[in-house]
């Protein structure tokens, strides 16, 4: 009996692992549904790598031929080649005959074809290509200025992006760190060595932590689609940007930075253009009191019963009488739109030089604020989180300690950060406002 028995649970463990053996076999092997869902799966995202420089650079790739064609920079110099144009010529034909006493086109007639071109006087022309050139000139230095202003949002938006994933890393850490200290609290509860109350509150620290890493997860994303807008990238692509937030102390020369803003900020150029560009034109408007003079040359063929002289030469001379009209409107047009070109000329001169005194200070503040985190309190907010900590599962610190110091280490953590991106935008503000990078 017992042999049977061991014969009969022997075969029973047998046809077992055979069953196993065909599941676990037909489990490794794909199906036709397997590799259809292997075929429609989507393929991973291109990760593109960008540095500061390089996001700046595909900014301008991307956007440039656009913003030319809003500033219609191609349009202004097509006036350009138009104001070096010269008069078209003019082409007369006359016929003259008489039809009285038998007489004819034919035998009496006259033909008189006759060329004319007209000569600008007082250099009309010169001031008209001098405009023309001022003008071009200043829409292309609005046009840096637009490029100028946008890097500026280029770069806020990159190093946001990077204050965002520095955020999200403070909470992950603090999320992670207060996991530990629930899990922990949880079996000091089941063996009697804390209150109940206790471990809600650490559960609700755990609960403010993560809520805070969902909130900057959101702030990341948005940070994220702000500069695949400038970029004009798609939302798939997905990059890894490698320029850090980092400080670098910068002592710049705010006497060289106003002398260095007054020229090189491009919107000042194009103020200074459209100034040039208005006395170009006022020049002109007064050029035009000064009649311009059109000067004729023709032949006449004469028929059989003309007079005794069959071909004619003539030549003409036509010069306007400027008794009326001497672009007195044109003129007073012209000074007032001169008067409105200095006047805003001064106005941005007055801005830029407010700009870069505001900027230069907020970074000064802003380097101060950063380097008294770095001498000391933010290695103190650390340590004095861990100290504690440590004292509170060795029994010699209170929970309400422990908290306290959490809530005070993440708060001069978040601090310095804020701080950190701060003074990284003011440098950029200042750089904007100057026109040109700053070094040292």
């Amino acid at each position: 009996m017992v042999a049977r028995l061991t014969t009969f649970m022997f075969c029973l463990a047998t046809l077992g692992s055979l069953i196993l053996n065909c599941e676990s076999n037909s489990a490794d092997r794909p199906t036709a549904a397997d590799s259809a869902i292997a075929q429609a799966a989507p393929t991973p995202a291109p990760t593109l790598r960008l540095s500061l420089d390089e996001a700046i650079s595909l900014f301008l790739r991307q956007n440039v031929d656009l913003l030319l064609a809003k500033y219609g920079i191609e349009s202004l110099r097509g006036q350009q080649i138009t104001a070096r144009l010269f008069p078209n010529p003019y082409a007369l034909l006359g016929l003259e005959t008489s039809p009285f006493q038998g007489r004819t086109l034919a035998n009496s007639g006259q033909i008189y074809p006759q060329i004319q071109q007209l000569f600008e006087l007082a250099g009309k022309r010169g001031y008209r290509i001098e405009g023309a050139a001022f003008g071009t000139q200043s829409a292309e230095a609005a046009f840096e200025d637009t490029v100028r202003q946008l890097s500026f949002a280029v770069k806020d938006a990159y190093y946001r992006i990077q204050l965002a994933q520095r955020r999200l890393a403070l909470s992950e850490e603090n999320r992670d760190r207060f996991s530990r200290i629930l899990e922990v609290n949880t079996i000091r509860l089941k063996k009697g060595y804390i209150a109940e109350v206790d471990l809600i509150r650490i559960r609700l620290q755990f609960i403010d932590f993560q809520s805070q890493v969902i909130q900057t997860i959101q702030e990341t994303e948005s940070a994220r689609s702000d500069l695949r807008q400038l970029l004009r990238i798609s939302p798939l692509t997905q990059f890894e940007l490698t320029t850090d937030l980092n400080y670098k102390r910068l002592d710049p020369d705010i006497a060289r930075l106003r002398a260095i803003a007054q020229d090189a900020r491009p919107d000042v150029r194009a103020k200074r253009l459209t100034f040039s560009q208005q006395e170009a034109n006022l020049k002109l408007a007064r050029a035009y009191r000064i009649p311009d003079v059109t000067v004729g040359a023709g032949y006449a063929v004469q028929g059989s019963q003309g007079p005794d002289n069959s071909n004619q030469m003539a030549f003409s001379l036509g010069v306007p009488l400027p008794l009326f009209n001497r672009n007195q409107g044109g003129i007073m047009q012209a000074e007032a739109a001169l008067q409105a070109a200095e006047a805003d000329l001064g106005k941005t001169l007055n801005q830029v030089e407010n700009q870069v005194d505001v900027a230069y200070r907020n970074l000064i503040q802003s380097r101060r604020l950063v380097e008294a985190f770095l001498s000391g309190v933010l290695d103190d907010a650390r340590s004095t989180f861990t100290i504690v900590e440590r004292a509170y599962e060795r029994g010699g610190a209170t929970l309400l300690d422990l908290l306290d110091a959490a809530r005070t280490s993440r708060t001069i953590q978040q601090n310095y950060i804020e701080a950190l991106f701060n003074y990284q935008r003011n440098v950029i503000q200042l750089e904007s406002a100057v026109g040109q990078e700053i070094t040292s």
